[in-house]
């Protein structure tokens, strides 16, 4: 896949899938925009990276998302890809939440990517090319996870968002997909429990999580040349987790 000539922004690209994606469009010609709330490591994970550039994002503010976008349009004169692969969980029961992590849950994981999607559209509007955005959800979203029932609504509401927005944008030259993770090898999996993560890795068929580059596999395709004819779909990366569900 050639991104040559294609700018590309990514939240949440300090770390995980966010860098992994980075990583590949870096790789496959594209001008990468990372954005992290983690500005130490979003630096160097910038300059880690050909031509790439780092731009500080709290994807729960509304004023930073719309400053991001006229900070992009001044700096690089509009936008091609959006992914929007910030997210953030604690897995816990359900009674145990607080609303507090309620709150937290929503601003990130739903409201942050409503929020940078609504910015930057117009732009996107505006690609001479046609553009894309790709939305990470969660396999959680689409068949619920234990401990996991609030992260599993917002979620679901981005694969519901992902469906919606790609209905308002397709005549306008935007294509939206969406790609499902099942269990990762981030640094969120890696804060799980010795237990918690020998439990989600024996439920996988493979018998292993996934690396973050096979999450950004999928992500490349929904943003390439070879799905000019798909929007509103959801792809599952989950080593045949859910696949009967």
């Amino acid at each position: 896949m050639n991104f040559k000539g294609k700018k590309i922004l990514i939240t949440g690209a300090a770390s995980g899938i966010g860098n992994a994606c980075a990583t590949a469009f870096a790789e496959a010609g594209g001008t990468v925009i990372l954005t992290d709330i983690n500005e130490a490591a979003g630096e160097a994970a910038a300059k880690a990276l050909p031509g790439a550039y780092f731009m500080k994002l709290d994807v729960t503010s509304r004023e930073d998302c719309n400053a991001l976008a006229e900070r992009v349009e001044k700096e690089l004169g509009g936008l091609d890809i959006l992914v929007n692969a910030a997210g953030w969980d604690i897995i816990e029961p359900f009674m145990q939440n607080t609303p507090e992590y309620w709150d937290k849950i929503m601003a990130i994981n739903f409201m942050g990517p409503v929020q940078l999607t609504r910015a930057m559209l117009p732009m996107l509007m505006a690609a001479p090319d046609g553009a894309r955005i790709v939305n990470i959800a969660s396999d959680a979203g689409r068949v619920g996870s234990y401990g996991e029932s609030v992260y599993a609504g917002a979620k679901g509401g981005i694969i519901a968002f992902t469906k919606s927005i790609a209905r308002e944008v397709v005549r306008k030259g935007v294509l939206v997909n969406c790609v499902c993770p099942g269990p990762t090898d981030t640094p969120l999996f890696a804060s799980q429990s010795d237990k918690m993560r020998e439990a989600l890795t024996n439920a996988i068929p493979l018998k292993r999580v996934a690396k973050p580059s096979e999450v950004a596999d999928g992500v490349l395709y929904f943003a390439s040349g070879r799905a000019t004819f798909v929007t509103g779909q959801v792809l599952s990366v989950s080593g045949g987790l859910t696949m009967v569900d």
